[in-house]
Parts: structure tokens; C-alpha cells; sequence
């Protein structure tokens, strides 16, 4: 019998012979977890613009009530005077002075209550600020000394609602 002889490449170290399992990791894509956190990413940013847009719809919407109906009190005020007006022109010609009177000073009290005060210019030095010269007449006043008032002025927490019209003193001449 003939004996074989082994090679090299036929002989085959003891380690080798025994298999080696190793722990395949499941390959990483890092597009498909790039994608996916840009995703993540994406919906977030769009749920908040979403909501920055109700946000701002919500608050547009709650000043522009608030516009429409700030005057809601001074109108129901202004209702009382109305209904003044209208049992002094059913009363007769005698209570028709004193019932226009009562409306006058009713009306006042409701402007005051509002924040609403006439302005005394007459007397006052001319003020460009809360005065508006119709009229430039000779007079015993000093010279830029309001002397007439042809329609009163009016205030409203101290910002001017209406320039008083007035006539200013031009003094003696």
C-alpha cells in the first residue's frame, strides 16, 4: 500500500479545524437613520409651526374681540342718555329746559366715568397741544391768551380726543 503524503496546504492546523461562529451584527445603514431621524425632526417642526399658526390665528382673533367690544360699557351708558332725551321730548315745552338740563349733566357723569373730561380753555394761555385757533382778535388779554371757546375740547386719560376751537388775543391794538 502506497502512503499518502500530505502537503502543506492539505495539513491543516488543530484551530483551523474547529469552526469559529462569530456574532454577525446586523449591517448599520446610516441613510435609512439619517432618514429616519430627519423624519422625526420634520414632523416635530411642522407640528410646532402648526401650532405657532393657531397660536397666532387664536390671539388675532381674541384682540380683535376685544377691539370690537371695548366699548360695550360706554355704549349701554350712552343708552340711559338716549332714553333721557326721548321722555324729555315726549314732556311738555316747561319740562323740556330742566329735562334737557338732568340729560346735560347725565351725560358729563358718563363721559367722566369713561375717562372722558372737557377742557377749560378759556382764559388759559394758547397751547398748540390742546388748542386750535379759529379766530385772532384784538381784546384786553394779554396777547396769546384764549378769549373765546367756540367748541369745547375734550380729553380722554389725558390724551386729547378733540382740539378746543377757540379765539386768541391778539391784545390792545
Amino acid at each position: 500500500m502506497e502512503k499518502k503524503t500530505e502537503t502543506p496546504e492539505e495539513k491543516k492546523p488543530a484551530a483551523e479545524e474547529t469552526p469559529v461562529t462569530t456574532v454577525e451584527e446586523t449591517p448599520v445603514d446610516p441613510v435609512a437613520e439619517l432618514t429616519k431621524k430627519y423624519d422625526e425632526l420634520n414632523d416635530r417642526y411642522l407640528r410646532l409651526v402648526a401650532e405657532f399658526e393657531n397660536y397666532k390665528k387664536r390671539t388675532q382673533r381674541d384682540a380683535e374681540n376685544t377691539v370690537r367690544y371695548a366699548n360695550e360699557k360706554f355704549a349701554r351708558d350712552m343708552l340711559d342718555v338716549l332714553d333721557n332725551f326721548e321722555r324729555a321730548l315726549k314732556g311738555g315745552d316747561d319740562d323740556l329746559r330742566s329735562g334737557l338740563e338732568q340729560i346735560h349733566k347725565l351725560y358729563l357723569s358718563v363721559l367722566s366715568r369713561n375717562g372722558v373730561e372737557p377742557m377749560n380753555a378759556e382764559g388759559s394761555q394758547f397751547d398748540p397741544n390742546r388748542h386750535e385757533a379759529v379766530a385772532h382778535i384784538p381784546s384786553d388779554a394779554p396777547e396769546g391768551t384764549v378769549v373765546d371757546e367756540a367748541i369745547r375740547g375734550y380729553t380722554m386719560h389725558d390724551k386729547v380726543l378733540r382740539y378746543a376751537k377757540v379765539a386768541v388775543s391778539r391784545g390792545n391794538e
